[in-house]
């Protein structure tokens, strides 16, 4: 058996023997043999095209050779799980035909893509960021949100290579298409730095639903979205017979993440598709809070038919009929109306997205809490910036879990929408949607604790929104690091105010008096969970005889 390590000169002197011993046509044939395998070998291990490794890569590497794109090149890698950081990214288990644009796409939010390398043969790439923190923002940004692409998880991890070397290799002009797409589309080559996270375009989402086979409500929407940021605005319509939304995020960077994991994916298995652009609107204005529309920054809104003048200016047909805007002819693809479809469709076994169950439900489920510190006045105050808390229950044997029953589930989706990945107590707490329409209060023989865990504050004088048209409706902020203060009394001075919150451990930064009422002021604080916890524990605080402190978040700076 002929050694894989056979070189040029070797090549030649084994075949000058054999000539020279070659004896009549029995021996012709073996040498015409041995020069074919010989011929052989030099073509698996001839000129390749490599990529430029870093000195000191790690030991026990596996090197395999995989095709390049055309599979005429070979790419010889070195690739295990790597926790070194690199620009250059590796991402495996991609779907067979995988585009270019497809894998460009997973790293748009996060930087410039400089090179790209695809193996279709392996369902692997081989990405090159404009920087290392660019990469190391997309590694660990997707270690908590894994990407999908067609539905199908894709595993990015660091390689040991820390420049890919493009130019011999053929047929990059897909790639190249496919960067410089990205690249205008996302602005980024005003930007030749890369660094970070890239603006996106707007903050606001045109969102398409294909192959609609089961209903999508605008809550469905909400829920799938919030998972990548605060949702603030949704409007649905119908145009070309298809059933479409507009989405506004708080800040355009969750915009550009829920693009990027979304685009593509199906809500329910094979049907649901989501398909995701962006608006060419900054902001949207909605004017009423129904089943076709709502603003989660204002509860106060009615509940009347969407203008369609007011719809006019986001250049869209409204439909004119039912609740989840579709059209009537919806039952002829499901042999059911939309009012018959069954509300199991929402439960995970037939999903695929995660969505919570369906619009109606008032309680949320409060995850990763302090056990230690939370208690049931501690998140009625929390919640109640952003609805009447009625019912406050720590679980007994999970204590680090709550169930918060809202007013109403618009003030439930508000809440969830603002506090789901706030921090409270150094934890970042999770907030969705419970299975329970209500919260049950502990049965005559629950004990001490138990009892304590759960508490009602159905009749609480500190609901901020019991009374209609309250204006604390046009002051729903998201948490940030500014406090309103109000219901100051003329007799408490700044220095008292200062001094009050620096008793409790609090460091102000600034603080600032209204000019036109002195009976309200913005302090600032040095971060938006210590902003939290002062408005947990200073909210209500008695200033005189008569007079308590009231606080929110304020969406202005000093």
């Amino acid at each position: 058996m002929l050694s894989s390590d056979v070189t040029n000169q070797e090549v030649s002197s084994r075949v000058s023997v054999a000539a020279a011993e070659a004896r009549g046509p029995k021996q012709l044939f073996f040498l015409l043999l041995i020069i074919i395998i010989l011929c052989l070998l030099l073509s698996d291990h001839g000129p390749e095209s490599t990529l430029r490794s870093p000195v000191g890569c790690c030991e026990n590497m596996s090197s395999a050779h995989l095709s390049t794109v055309d599979g005429t090149d070979r790419l010889c890698v070195s690739e295990r799980a790597q926790c070194v950081p690199s620009p250059v990214l590796h991402l495996r288990q991609l779907p067979a035909d995988t585009s270019e644009q497809e894998v460009v796409d997973l790293a748009l939010p996060f930087g410039r893509v400089s090179k790209l390398i695809t193996l279709r043969t392996k369902n692997q790439a081989f990405l090159e960021m404009a920087s290392e923190e660019a990469a190391v923002t997309m590694v660990n940004y997707y270690a908590s949100a894994p990407p999908t692409i067609r539905n199908q998880p894709v595993f990015i991890q660091y390689s040991t290579h820390r420049e890919l070397k493009t130019d011999n290799l053929t047929n990059q002009q897909r790639a190249l298409q496919a960067i410089s797409t990205a690249a205008v589309h996302s602005g980024s080559l005003a930007s030749s730095e890369g660094r970070g996270l890239i603006p996106a375009p707007s903050a606001v989402l045109r969102i398409i639903v294909e192959n609609l086979f089961y209903p999508v409500t605008l809550e469905v929407l909400q829920q799938i979205f919030s998972k990548f940021g605060s949702v603030l605005k949704i409007i649905t319509f119908t145009r070309n017979n298809q059933f479409q939304a507009l989405l506004q995020f708080s800040d355009a960077i969750h915009a550009q993440h829920a693009k990027a994991s979304l685009d593509g994916q199906n809500i329910y298995n094979g049907c649901c598709t989501l398909r995701i652009d962006f608006s060419k609107l900054s902001a949207l204005n909605v004017k009423y809070n129904n089943d076709k529309s709502r603003d989660f920054t204002r509860a106060d809104l009615p509940s009347g038919e969407l203008d369609p003048a007011g719809a006019a200016a986001f250049g869209v047909a409204l439909p004119p009929y039912g609740a989840a805007a579709f059209p009537p002819s919806f039952h002829q693809h499901t042999g059911l109306p939309v009012a018959a479809v069954p509300g199991s469709l929402m439960s995970p076994p037939r999903m695929a997205l995660q969505v919570a169950p369906p619009a109606g439900y008032s309680v949320l489920l409060v995850s990763n809490l302090d056990p230690e510190r939370v208690s049931p006045h501690c998140l009625f105050i929390l919640f109640g910036v952003y609805g009447d808390v009625q019912r406050v229950k720590i679980l007994f044997n999970k204590k680090e879990n709550a169930l918060v029953q809202m007013s109403d589930a618009t003030q439930a989706q508000l809440a969830m929408s603002h506090l789901n990945g706030q921090r409270l107590h150094g934890n970042v707490i999770r907030v969705t949607l419970s299975k329970h329409p209500v919260v049950q209060l502990p049965r005559g023989g629950a004990g001490p604790e138990e009892q304590t865990l759960t508490q009602d504050f159905s009749g609480s004088a500190l609901h901020r929104f019991k009374k209609p048209g309250s204006k604390n409706f046009n002051n729903i902020f998201p948490p940030s690091a500014t406090l309103h203060l109000s219901n100051i009394p003329s007799s408490v001075g700044e220095d008292a105010l200062k001094d009050l919150f620096s008793s409790r451990g609090f460091a102000v930064k600034a603080f600032k008096f209204f000019q036109k009422d002195r009976k309200m002021a913005l302090l600032q604080l040095a971060s938006v969970e210590e902003a939290v916890e002062a408005l947990i524990a200073l909210h209500d605080q008695q200033l005189d005889h008569n007079q308590h402190l009231r606080v929110s978040f304020s969406k202005s700076t000093i």
